[in-house]
């Protein structure tokens, strides 16, 4: 173990989950190396960043998952869920369709997640559009608020509200030991059943 590893005060797994054409693999991008790539194909399987953080003086590494949002890709994505703490659902906020699927995505994260309270952020992409937009930010809000999800509306292409978001999610799961402690406490029942949402619905 390296000195970097014995300063930290732990190791989180993040997802970052929404449909294909969202900006999922642009807005990871961006928080990691903070570029924006104009050119960035659609995310074929998995991809994967680390990058540290430093948290009211708690340095923390993340390791961050940026799942394949097409659907022939999805049956890859089950062990991917599995240990994370925390999860970032990202919907565009142009493309009304992309906000109606996340009751699909917060399904799927609470079927295969194995963490008991997985802290999630909603992010309303794209906000540099906004003369484009079909999801209004109290539907975002509204939304957030009916699954206890943080959210947050920014702009993978100007940087605006990426760094907030996930320093917001990562600060929420250091507020919850038995996510990241290891501790029995935080491992899920697996014969737990699920109840299902509702469809969402917005005005567009």
């Amino acid at each position: 173990m390296n000195n970097d590893d014995t300063q930290m005060l732990t190791t989180l797994k993040v997802l970052i989950i929404g449909e294909s054409g969202v900006g999922k693999s642009r807005f990871l991008l961006r928080f990691s190396d903070n570029i924006f790539d104009e050119d960035k194909t659609a995310t074929v399987g998995v991809d994967y960043k680390v990058k540290q953080l430093e948290i009211n003086d708690n340095r923390v590494k993340l390791t961050i998952w940026d799942t394949a949002g097409q659907e022939r890709f999805r049956t890859l994505s089950p062990g991917y869920y599995r240990g994370a703490q925390g999860a970032i659902l990202v919907y565009d906020i142009c493309n009304c369709q992309s906000f109606r699927q996340l009751d699909r995505w917060i399904s799927e994260l609470d079927t295969f997640s194995t963490k008991i309270n997985v802290v999630k952020m909603l992010v309303g992409n794209k906000i540099d559009q906004k003369h484009s937009r079909e999801v209004t930010y109290e539907e975002g809000d509204r939304f957030a608020r009916k699954h206890s999800m943080l959210f947050i509306e920014a702009s993978a292409r100007t940087s605006e509200g990426v760094q907030v978001a996930f320093e917001e999610l990562v600060e929420k799961i250091l507020e919850t030991p038995s996510l990241w402690e290891k501790t029995e406490a935080a491992i899920r029942s697996i014969d737990k059943n699920y109840s299902d949402n509702a469809p969402t619905r917005c005005s567009c």
